[in-house]
């Protein structure tokens, strides 16, 4: 059994209510680009930092909770008004982010287990 739990949603709104589902966790979130039947995302640093996360997710602190979320089509990325970027501020994708503190890792930042490790180990 894994210390933590993981939750996989789609788009802005189930987005937003995993996380109003579990209010006062620690929420860590993976944004990532839209997979498709191959389960093959259409961003190439999506696909290339997920099994560093992964890698990494062992170190995810106790009770906390690990929210995969897929942004949407490449189309909707790209539209500078989508909720992602508008409510949540996201510049790109891949991004990790502690929720509700200020920080985050951005596209090759995710590339690198040690910068993704001390995300989830600091307090």
């Amino acid at each position: 059994m894994t210390h933590y739990e993981q939750v996989n949603v789609r788009g802005y709104d189930e987005f937003c209510r995993a996380v109003s589902e579990r209010k006062g966790k620690d929420v860590f979130v993976y944004f990532s680009g839209d997979k498709d039947a191959e389960g093959k995302s259409w961003c190439p640093d999506c696909v290339k930092a997920e099994p560093v996360v992964r890698a990494e997710m062992a170190h995810l602190p106790e009770g906390s909770v690990f929210i995969y979320c897929q942004v949407g089509e490449r189309a909707y990325w790209k539209n500078p008004s989508n909720d992602f970027k508008k409510n949540l501020k996201l510049s790109g994708v891949p991004t990790l982010l502690r929720y509700g503190t200020p920080q985050k890792l951005v596209e090759d930042e995710c590339f690198k287990p040690d910068l993704v490790k001390m995300m989830f180990t600091e307090d």
